[in-house]
């Protein structure tokens, strides 16, 4: 952008005539080795286009498009004229900002301009300034931007009180980095005022980095002191430039919608706080000038809206700025308008349509400036320059890496299924008829989901497409599509613009699993756009087959015939994403995140797909088929007599004891891991309690909970993981500030510990649930506690002491003797000084997830990173033997509890590198405990040795293979 500075100053200049003062700017640029000489032509031929006086004795000189090509370097060069030049439009100019710019910068030159021109006497203290520093200081006053738009609204919170509104407004505006905890800090403080029709005011200057307004509304009906709560603005004040904002809120007060506040959505508020009544008639069009709205365009707009006899106001469609006057030259300039961005205009009253017929048209026509179409309708479609080189197919008889998603390993011809395109109108003529077509649609969508759920295998299918029905359901959707259809638009227009609006709003909420719903919005929002263009999928092979896709919703993993789908593959996606959770509850062998490259496989090309080490083989040799078949008939075998030796207990050949534990996500289903030869929960993910409530869970509704999952392990150990929330997966009624790196924020026992009452309360629960019982006679409750994302000792005492307290509070035999304290090794600091936490810790768990992640600097569900962030890397390994190494020599046991404890290569690694308990999911209980009984202790120390001895993850894989 360009900036003015004291040494772009030139005082003192005289001219005798416009065309003189024009040759001496374009002198100043030339001396200034920012043009060539010929960029002067350029300046008198953009003054025969239309004047560039700008206002209050203000000229802004600039070339022509064409002559940009004389244009050595942007820069700016500012020439006084004490005496004035009297333009060639009549008006008087004592100042010439002339510009040298090589695309756009000289519009942020013309709106930083804007705020003089409004100013009483600016004209007189430009002509009079004795110093270039005075003239420098006067122009190039920054504009600062106050913020109001979508993002810093928070509809339909969950909250209990006015005050929860208020920080949640606070929470929106960190999130937006309009913000730091020091204002957050000063709302949480600060009790909102009242300003009156259920509205009410929470203010502060504290930590404001921009200012800018927040509103939040309740989900449900509230009152404070008596009075309703529509609505609790939160307003980040700097200065005056936060002034318009609070006109803004006065705005909205004198209009009818304080009441209705929690029937608008988004885009009908920030009509409201624009200035636009629910009266006023509204048009929108597309800015397609080149170079926006600057002076000369903006010229031709105001002239048109000043000849309508009406006001006529005007607003960017995107975010929520403030509808300004269309015959307003500065405040039309000031909006910064570029090409391709759409303008809402508005009027009221007798000849409203007119006015804004004439306007729209004067835009349309391109403002006097030549413009090309702009396709509003179409997203734009990234395309492969047409030299670029094509995907290079995947070699035969090679073993290509991606995620492991489901375990699991399948031969089977690969069905290559490509994503459908939808095509369709943008606008219809007849909108009874598309909602007619919209209604039948959403029925037939939800007649399909209905279908689904009842023929639907295991509970988490069942789950996930009942949510689908309710979004399906979802009457706003409905309504905002219906909108849609009566201003013009097709029905599968409306309904996408619906649901793409609906995901994106859920998309900046900073959390992970919100995000993932939007993922699952846009699944439904294609389940109706397919039945509306009559797009089908194709019929896949009454043969079994290995699906391959780009991508597939949840929906579609839950259609998968499980008879004929040996396995699925997809070009991208996460371990963590809902295709890959149903596909392991389904028991589908899943490898994801395997690039673009599969999508060049042929349907019918033979694949080998090993879900467990995430490889997939395309057209395999006879010999390597034959030893994957053998391996396959080895592991169904192996499966078989894993489940009748379910309830022996773990240990290798030669009877070393290593526990063999379950993760839970839910207190439900500890009894099932029992069933399935769980010698204890080794990790259970409280936060399930958490995110299952819609305010945050007391203590009987958690020891409730938490004695579920102890009475169905009748004596056998529970390994209780306490909230790990915060960063990438807040809780809604505990906002949390957006993150630019959330893995590396405010979550685990850090957020913990910013509320620890939070932590005493579940600490205490967790204590309570595991006391000894006496209906039935139930004694032994063993209870182990840990503690997630700890970075080092100073965490750990801090939830001791809180510990410690509990114990001395509660009575004995309302509490549990048998309880340890211990940490997860997630973090690399932490194993790195675990001979530190040794000393004071009971156990360690090793969660391999976040340890590889953190330790490799590769997210686990980057799509073209995550195949590389393996947790049998060298580096891993060494911190999890310095963890066991540092536990033992202070005789306390380590467990692992990541998805490194049940891959059959890495099992023995971990027994030889010394871990005492393996956690891993239910359904793999029996075959890690059957995996164990294949190697005695020796045998796994050598594969430890081996393993740490090379460079890298895949050389230890080859290494482990190989042996």
């Amino acid at each position: 952008m360009l900036t003015l500075r004291q040494d772009d100053v030139l005082l003192g200049c005289r001219a005798e005539h416009w065309r003189d003062a024009l040759d001496q700017a374009a002198e100043s640029l030339h001396a200034a080795g920012l043009v060539a000489p010929e960029y002067r032509d350029g300046l008198h031929a953009r003054e025969a286009q239309s004047s560039t006086f700008l206002g209050n004795a203000i000229a802004i000189p600039h070339g022509t498009p064409e002559s940009r090509e004389h244009v050595r370097a942007t820069g700016v060069r500012v020439l006084q004229f004490p005496e004035g030049i009297e333009w060639h439009d009549g008006q008087r100019v004592h100042v010439l900002v002339t510009i040298a710019a090589q695309s756009d910068e000289h519009l942020d030159i013309l709106r930083q301009l804007t705020h003089v021109l409004d100013q009483d006497g600016i004209a007189e203290r430009l002509a009079g300034a004795e110093r270039a520093a005075e003239i420098a200081e006067l122009l190039s006053k920054a504009v600062v931007e106050a913020r109001l738009d979508a993002e810093t609204l928070c509809l339909g919170f969950p909250a209990r009180d006015h005050g929860e509104l208020a920080l949640a407004g606070a929470a929106r505006l960190r999130q937006a980095e309009c913000v730091d905890a020091a204002f957050v800090a000063a709302v949480a403080e600060t009790a909102p005022r009242a300003l009156g029709r259920g509205l009410w005011l929470v203010t502060s200057d504290r930590g404001v980095g921009v200012p800018a307004l927040a509103l939040a509304t309740p989900a449900e009906p509230l009152q404070a002191d008596g009075a309703p709560v529509q609505g609790v603005f939160c307003l980040a004040a700097q200065g005056q430039a936060h002034r318009g904002l609070l006109e803004r809120i006065l705005a909205l007060l004198d209009s009818d919608a304080p009441e209705t506040l929690h029937r608008l959505d988004a885009d009908a508020l920030l009509a409201r706080l624009a200035g636009e009544s629910a009266a006023a008639r509204q048009r929108l069009v597309t800015v397609l000038n080149a170079h926006g709205l600057h002076a000369r365009p903006a010229k031709q707009l105001i002239q048109v809206a000043r000849a309508q006899g009406i006001a006529v106001r005007v607003r960017l469609a995107e975010g929520g700025s403030e509808a300004v006057s269309a015959a307003s030259l500065t405040k039309v300039i000031n909006l910064g308008a570029r090409r391709g961005q759409q303008l809402i205009f508005t009027a009221e009253g007798d000849g409203a349509e007119a006015a804004l017929d004439a306007v729209c048209r004067a835009v349309e026509d391109g403002l006097g400036e030549h413009v090309e179409p702009f396709d509003a309708y179409r997203e734009p479609v990234a395309t492969e320059p047409e030299d670029a080189p094509a995907l290079e197919p995947l070699a035969d008889d090679v073993a290509h890496p991606a995620v492991a998603a489901s375990p699991g390993l399948a031969i089977a011809p690969a069905f290559v299924l490509t994503t459908p395109s939808f095509d369709y109108p943008a606008r219809a003529a007849d909108p009874a008829a598309e909602r007619r077509r919209l209604d039948d649609a959403i029925r037939e969508g939800g007649e399909q989901l209905e279908a689904l759920i009842q023929h639907a295998r295991g509970g988490e299918v069942s789950q996930i497409l009942s949510m689908h029905e309710e979004m399906l359901g979802d009457p706003e959707l409905h309504q905002a599509a219906r909108e849609g259809i009566d201003e013009g638009a097709s029905a599968e227009a409306a309904w996408w613009e619906a649901i793409d609006t609906a995901a994106q709003a859920q998309e900046r909420l900073a959390d992970k699993l919100l995000a993932e719903r939007a993922a699952d919005l846009r699944d439904v929002g294609r389940r109706v756009l397919g039945i509306l263009c009559r797009v089908e999928m194709p019929e896949p092979p009454d043969h079994p087959y290995i699906l391959v896709t780009d991508d597939i919703g949840p929906s579609d993993v839950a259609r998968l015939d499980t008879s004929r789908v040996r396995g699925l593959l997809t070009a991208r996606g996460g371990a963590t994403a809902h295709s890959a959770i149903l596909a392991r509850a389904l028991g589908i062998p899943a490898v994801v995140g395997a690039g673009e490259r599969i999508l060049t496989l042929a349907s019918g090309t033979e694949l080998i797909l090993d879900g467990e080490r995430g490889r997939v083989t395309p057209a395999p040799a006879a010999e390597r088929r034959q030893a994957a078949e053998q391996r396959l008939a080895e592991r169904r075998r192996r499966e078989a007599e894993a489940w009748e030796a379910r309830f022996e207990p773990a240990r290798t050949r030669d009877g070393h004891r290593v526990e063999v534990a379950s993760n839970l996500g839910n207190t439900a289903h500890a009894a099932d891991a029992v069933e399935r030869g769980a010698e204890g929960v080794g990790l259970l993910r409280t936060e399930f309690v958490f995110m299952a409530h819609a305010e945050m869970p007391g203590l009987e509704t958690q020891i409730g909970e938490y004695r579920e999952a102890l009475d169905a392990l009748d004596g056998r150990p529970l390994v209780a993981r306490t909230l790990d929330v915060g960063g990438d997966k807040p809780l809604p009624y505990w906002p949390v500030p957006q993150e630019s790196n959330p893995f590396l924020g405010l979550r685990g026992i850090r957020l913990a510990l910013t509320k620890p009452e939070v932590l005493e309360t579940q600490l205490k629960a967790l204590l309570m649930a595991a006391a000894p019982s006496a209906e039935p006679k139930r004694d032994a409750r063993p209870l182990r506690i840990m503690l997630p994302m700890v970075k080092d000792v100073a965490e750990f005492r801090a939830a001791r002491a809180i510990l410690d307290r509990l114990f001395e509070e509660i009575p004995a035999g309302e509490r549990s003797d048998d309880v340890q304290l211990g940490v997860m090794i997630e973090v690399p600091s932490s194993a790195l000084l675990a001979s530190t936490l040794a000393a004071e810790v009971d156990f360690f768990s090793v969660g391999t997830n976040d340890l590889t992640q953190y330790t490799l600097a590769i997210d686990r569900d980057h799509p073209e990173l995550s195949a590389q962030a393996d947790g049998l890397h060298p580096s891993v390994l060494r911190l999890i033997e310095m963890t066991v190494a540092a536990a033992h020599a202070e005789g306390k046991w380590v467990g692992v509890c990541g998805e490194l404890a049940s891959d059959a290569t890495a099992v023995p690694v971990l027994v030889g590198l010394g871990v005492d308990e393996l956690s891993v999911s239910a359904r793999q209980v029996p075959l890690v405990k059957a995996r164990l009984r294949e190697f005695d202790l020796e045998e796994a120390r050598a594969q430890a040795t081996l393993a740490l001895a090379q460079a890298t993850g895949e050389a230890v894989r080859d290494a482990l293979e190989a042996r």
